[in-house]
Protein backbone atom coordinates (compact mmCIF):
# COMPACT_ATOMS: atom_id res chain seq x y z
CA UNK A 1 0.00 0.00 0.00
CA UNK A 2 0.65 3.84 -0.18
CA UNK A 3 2.22 4.12 -3.68
CA UNK A 4 2.03 7.67 -4.96
CA UNK A 5 0.17 5.95 -7.86
CA UNK A 6 -2.28 4.79 -5.34
CA UNK A 7 -2.27 7.85 -3.67
CA UNK A 8 -3.51 9.63 -7.01
CA UNK A 9 -6.18 6.74 -7.57
CA UNK A 10 -7.53 7.60 -3.94
CA UNK A 11 -7.56 10.96 -4.41
CA UNK A 12 -9.84 10.42 -7.62
CA UNK A 13 -12.11 8.15 -5.61
CA UNK A 14 -12.69 10.29 -2.82
CA UNK A 15 -13.54 12.87 -5.08
CA UNK A 16 -15.59 11.97 -8.05
CA UNK A 17 -17.02 8.35 -6.07
CA UNK A 18 -15.47 5.91 -8.45
CA UNK A 19 -12.16 5.54 -10.50
CA UNK A 20 -11.53 3.38 -13.85
CA UNK A 21 -9.19 1.70 -16.46
CA UNK A 22 -7.19 0.33 -13.53
CA UNK A 23 -5.05 -2.54 -14.87
CA UNK A 24 -5.21 -5.88 -12.60
CA UNK A 25 -5.06 -8.81 -15.39
CA UNK A 26 -2.95 -9.28 -18.51
CA UNK A 27 -5.27 -10.05 -21.51
CA UNK A 28 -4.07 -13.12 -21.08
CA UNK A 29 -5.27 -13.92 -17.76
CA UNK A 30 -8.44 -12.64 -18.15
CA UNK A 31 -8.95 -14.93 -20.99
CA UNK A 32 -7.95 -17.59 -18.85
CA UNK A 33 -10.19 -16.96 -16.02
CA UNK A 34 -13.09 -16.44 -18.62
CA UNK A 35 -12.56 -19.75 -19.93
CA UNK A 36 -12.72 -21.08 -16.38
CA UNK A 37 -15.96 -19.26 -16.36
CA UNK A 38 -17.72 -20.48 -19.29
CA UNK A 39 -16.21 -24.00 -18.64
CA UNK A 40 -17.68 -23.76 -15.23
CA UNK A 41 -20.99 -22.47 -16.90
CA UNK A 42 -20.88 -25.70 -19.10
CA UNK A 43 -21.24 -28.10 -16.10
CA UNK A 44 -23.51 -26.05 -13.68
CA UNK A 45 -25.74 -23.83 -16.22
CA UNK A 46 -25.52 -19.62 -16.07
CA UNK A 47 -23.60 -18.33 -13.15
CA UNK A 48 -25.02 -14.48 -14.06
CA UNK A 49 -26.03 -13.28 -10.83
CA UNK A 50 -25.11 -16.08 -8.10
CA UNK A 51 -23.70 -14.85 -5.19
CA UNK A 52 -20.80 -15.70 -2.99
CA UNK A 53 -19.10 -17.54 -5.94
CA UNK A 54 -15.86 -16.88 -4.40
CA UNK A 55 -16.47 -19.41 -1.50
CA UNK A 56 -17.57 -22.79 -4.19
CA UNK A 57 -15.30 -21.70 -7.58
CA UNK A 58 -11.74 -20.92 -7.10
CA UNK A 59 -11.41 -18.55 -10.19
CA UNK A 60 -13.44 -15.62 -8.72
CA UNK A 61 -11.68 -16.42 -5.15
CA UNK A 62 -8.16 -15.64 -6.98
CA UNK A 63 -9.28 -12.48 -8.75
CA UNK A 64 -11.54 -10.62 -5.84
CA UNK A 65 -7.98 -11.52 -3.50
CA UNK A 66 -5.73 -9.82 -6.47
CA UNK A 67 -3.28 -7.78 -4.85
CA UNK A 68 -3.56 -4.62 -7.08
CA UNK A 69 -6.97 -5.00 -5.95
CA UNK A 70 -6.69 -5.45 -2.59
CA UNK A 71 -3.81 -2.86 -1.70
CA UNK A 72 -6.13 0.03 -3.11
CA UNK A 73 -8.91 -0.97 -1.06
CA UNK A 74 -6.33 -1.13 1.71
CA UNK A 75 -5.54 2.57 0.99
CA UNK A 76 -9.37 3.58 1.01
CA UNK A 77 -10.80 1.62 3.99
CA UNK A 78 -8.00 1.02 6.03
CA UNK A 79 -6.23 -2.01 6.86
CA UNK A 80 -9.02 -4.75 7.76
CA UNK A 81 -10.93 -5.74 4.97
CA UNK A 82 -13.55 -8.42 4.40
CA UNK A 83 -14.43 -10.08 1.40
CA UNK A 84 -18.24 -9.83 1.66
CA UNK A 85 -19.78 -11.38 -2.00
CA UNK A 86 -18.55 -12.13 -5.36
CA UNK A 87 -20.74 -12.25 -8.12
CA UNK A 88 -20.24 -12.58 -12.08
CA UNK A 89 -22.78 -9.80 -14.25
CA UNK A 90 -22.94 -11.14 -17.73
CA UNK A 91 -25.22 -9.49 -20.38
CA UNK A 92 -25.34 -11.66 -23.01
CA UNK A 93 -25.19 -10.61 -26.97
CA UNK A 94 -27.99 -8.61 -28.58
CA UNK A 95 -30.14 -8.75 -25.30
CA UNK A 96 -32.30 -6.05 -23.69
CA UNK A 97 -30.69 -6.30 -19.80
CA UNK A 98 -29.73 -3.46 -18.31
CA UNK A 99 -29.33 -1.71 -14.91
CA UNK A 100 -31.15 0.73 -13.84
CA UNK A 101 -29.35 3.99 -11.87
CA UNK A 102 -29.35 3.36 -8.60
CA UNK A 103 -27.15 3.24 -5.44
CA UNK A 104 -25.60 -0.15 -3.77
CA UNK A 105 -25.73 0.47 -0.27
CA UNK A 106 -29.41 1.12 -0.35
CA UNK A 107 -30.02 -2.22 0.09
CA UNK A 108 -27.55 -4.18 1.35
CA UNK A 109 -28.76 -2.83 5.06
CA UNK A 110 -25.10 -1.94 6.52
CA UNK A 111 -25.25 0.62 9.16
CA UNK A 112 -22.56 2.72 7.61
CA UNK A 113 -20.74 3.17 3.98
CA UNK A 114 -17.36 1.83 4.57
CA UNK A 115 -17.35 -0.34 1.31
CA UNK A 116 -15.93 -0.20 -1.94
CA UNK A 117 -17.36 -1.85 -4.99
CA UNK A 118 -14.77 -3.20 -8.02
CA UNK A 119 -15.37 -4.24 -11.49
CA UNK A 120 -13.06 -6.78 -12.92
CA UNK A 121 -13.48 -7.27 -16.90
CA UNK A 122 -13.45 -10.77 -18.37
CA UNK A 123 -14.52 -9.30 -21.43
CA UNK A 124 -14.82 -5.92 -23.34
CA UNK A 125 -17.09 -3.69 -21.33
CA UNK A 126 -17.56 -0.95 -24.12
CA UNK A 127 -20.30 1.63 -24.83
CA UNK A 128 -21.50 -1.57 -27.19
CA UNK A 129 -21.81 -3.71 -24.96
CA UNK A 130 -23.14 -1.66 -22.23
CA UNK A 131 -20.38 -0.73 -19.66
CA UNK A 132 -21.04 1.19 -16.19
CA UNK A 133 -21.57 4.51 -16.33
CA UNK A 134 -21.45 6.71 -12.98
CA UNK A 135 -22.86 10.26 -11.78
CA UNK A 136 -19.54 11.86 -10.90
CA UNK A 137 -19.58 13.07 -6.75
CA UNK A 138 -22.71 11.64 -6.60
CA UNK A 139 -21.57 9.34 -3.49
CA UNK A 140 -21.65 12.61 -1.67
CA UNK A 141 -25.48 13.16 -1.44
CA UNK A 142 -25.86 10.12 0.92
CA UNK A 143 -28.73 7.87 -0.05
CA UNK A 144 -31.31 8.75 -2.77
CA UNK A 145 -35.07 7.83 -3.43
CA UNK A 146 -35.29 4.41 -5.14
CA UNK A 147 -38.53 3.18 -6.16
CA UNK A 148 -38.74 -0.48 -6.54
CA UNK A 149 -40.32 -2.83 -9.37
CA UNK A 150 -40.58 -5.23 -11.26
CA UNK A 151 -38.76 -5.25 -14.42
CA UNK A 152 -38.03 -8.32 -15.77
CA UNK A 153 -35.18 -7.07 -17.83
CA UNK A 154 -33.73 -5.02 -15.30
CA UNK A 155 -30.70 -7.41 -13.45
CA UNK A 156 -31.28 -5.69 -10.50
CA UNK A 157 -33.19 -7.93 -7.47
CA UNK A 158 -35.56 -5.47 -7.07
CA UNK A 159 -35.30 -3.20 -10.00
CA UNK A 160 -34.60 -0.55 -8.00
CA UNK A 161 -34.16 2.40 -9.42
CA UNK A 162 -33.20 6.26 -8.91
CA UNK A 163 -35.41 8.89 -10.85
CA UNK A 164 -34.51 12.06 -12.24
CA UNK A 165 -30.83 11.31 -13.01
CA UNK A 166 -29.11 14.05 -14.77
CA UNK A 167 -27.95 11.56 -17.20
CA UNK A 168 -26.33 14.21 -19.07
CA UNK A 169 -23.70 14.21 -16.40
CA UNK A 170 -23.03 10.45 -16.89
CA UNK A 171 -19.58 9.05 -17.45
CA UNK A 172 -18.75 6.02 -19.21
CA UNK A 173 -16.39 3.65 -17.83
CA UNK A 174 -15.10 1.47 -20.53
CA UNK A 175 -12.88 -1.42 -19.69
CA UNK A 176 -10.30 -3.85 -21.53
CA UNK A 177 -10.78 -7.41 -20.20
CA UNK A 178 -8.54 -7.31 -17.22
CA UNK A 179 -8.71 -3.77 -16.60
CA UNK A 180 -11.37 -3.21 -13.34
CA UNK A 181 -13.14 0.42 -11.90
CA UNK A 182 -13.96 1.05 -8.25
CA UNK A 183 -17.07 2.92 -6.94
CA UNK A 184 -18.52 4.32 -3.82
CA UNK A 185 -21.85 2.27 -2.76
CA UNK A 186 -23.28 5.74 -2.51
CA UNK A 187 -21.99 6.65 -5.85
CA UNK A 188 -25.58 6.39 -8.62
CA UNK A 189 -24.45 4.03 -11.88
CA UNK A 190 -26.34 2.26 -14.26
CA UNK A 191 -25.76 -0.03 -17.62
CA UNK A 192 -27.32 -0.15 -20.85
CA UNK A 193 -28.27 -3.18 -22.77
CA UNK A 194 -25.43 -5.15 -24.42
CA UNK A 195 -25.93 -4.36 -28.17
CA UNK A 196 -22.56 -6.06 -29.04
CA UNK A 197 -21.72 -9.95 -30.73
CA UNK A 198 -20.16 -10.74 -27.57
CA UNK A 199 -20.89 -11.43 -23.90
CA UNK A 200 -20.07 -8.55 -21.36
CA UNK A 201 -18.64 -10.38 -18.35
CA UNK A 202 -17.40 -8.55 -15.32
CA UNK A 203 -17.18 -10.07 -11.74
CA UNK A 204 -18.43 -7.26 -9.23
CA UNK A 205 -16.20 -8.01 -5.84
CA UNK A 206 -18.00 -5.99 -2.39
CA UNK A 207 -15.33 -4.94 0.16
CA UNK A 208 -16.04 -3.81 3.50
CA UNK A 209 -14.83 -2.58 6.84
CA UNK A 210 -15.38 -4.94 9.76
CA UNK A 211 -16.84 -1.96 11.67
CA UNK A 212 -20.11 -2.36 9.95
CA UNK A 213 -22.85 -4.29 10.92
CA UNK A 214 -26.21 -6.19 8.87
CA UNK A 215 -29.23 -4.22 9.96
CA UNK A 216 -31.59 -6.31 8.01
CA UNK A 217 -30.82 -9.57 8.73
CA UNK A 218 -29.69 -11.39 11.96
CA UNK A 219 -27.33 -13.05 10.83
CA UNK A 220 -24.77 -12.76 7.59
CA UNK A 221 -21.32 -13.80 6.81
CA UNK A 222 -17.88 -12.30 5.18
CA UNK A 223 -14.55 -13.56 4.59
CA UNK A 224 -11.78 -11.72 6.45
CA UNK A 225 -8.61 -11.27 3.80
CA UNK A 226 -6.69 -8.55 5.28
CA UNK A 227 -5.83 -7.71 8.66
CA UNK A 228 -7.88 -7.77 11.67
CA UNK A 229 -11.72 -8.23 12.41
CA UNK A 230 -12.33 -6.72 15.99
CA UNK A 231 -15.78 -6.89 15.82
CA UNK A 232 -17.43 -10.50 14.71
CA UNK A 233 -20.16 -9.02 13.41
CA UNK A 234 -20.32 -11.89 10.42
CA UNK A 235 -20.40 -15.53 10.10
CA UNK A 236 -17.26 -16.68 8.36
CA UNK A 237 -17.12 -17.59 4.79
CA UNK A 238 -14.34 -20.22 3.56
CA UNK A 239 -12.50 -19.72 0.46
CA UNK A 240 -13.08 -22.02 -2.48
CA UNK A 241 -11.16 -24.83 -2.55
CA UNK A 242 -11.37 -26.39 -5.89
CA UNK A 243 -11.61 -24.82 -9.33
CA UNK A 244 -15.32 -26.76 -9.83
CA UNK A 245 -16.35 -29.14 -7.50
CA UNK A 246 -18.90 -31.85 -7.50
CA UNK A 247 -21.90 -29.28 -5.67
CA UNK A 248 -21.25 -26.27 -6.90
CA UNK A 249 -24.70 -26.36 -8.26
CA UNK A 250 -26.50 -26.80 -5.40
CA UNK A 251 -24.11 -24.76 -3.22
CA UNK A 252 -24.26 -21.75 -5.46
CA UNK A 253 -27.95 -22.31 -5.89
CA UNK A 254 -28.20 -22.13 -1.41
CA UNK A 255 -26.06 -19.46 -1.39
CA UNK A 256 -27.83 -16.84 -3.44
CA UNK A 257 -31.07 -17.70 -1.85
CA UNK A 258 -29.59 -16.66 1.49
CA UNK A 259 -28.01 -13.82 -0.21
CA UNK A 260 -31.30 -12.62 -1.86
CA UNK A 261 -33.69 -12.93 1.40
CA UNK A 262 -30.99 -10.21 2.60
CA UNK A 263 -30.40 -7.91 -0.43
CA UNK A 264 -34.55 -8.29 -1.55
CA UNK A 265 -35.67 -7.80 1.80
CA UNK A 266 -36.85 -4.28 1.84
CA UNK A 267 -34.90 -1.44 3.64
CA UNK A 268 -37.33 -0.62 6.33
CA UNK A 269 -37.16 -4.30 7.67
Amino acid sequence: MGSTNNANLVQAFVRDGFIGGLPVLSAHTAARHRQMLEDAEMQVGPLHYHSKVHTVLRSPYELATHPTLVNLVEDILGPDILLYNVTYVIKEPVTPAFVSWHQDLAYWGFDGDEQVSAWLALSVASAQSGCMQMIPKSHMQGICDQKTGNDPDNVLLQSQTIENVREEDAVLCPLKPGEASLHHGWTIHASNPNTSDDRRIGLNIQYINPRMRQKKADSDSAMLIRGQDRYNHYETDQPATEWLPQDAATRLQALTQKYHAISGRPNDS
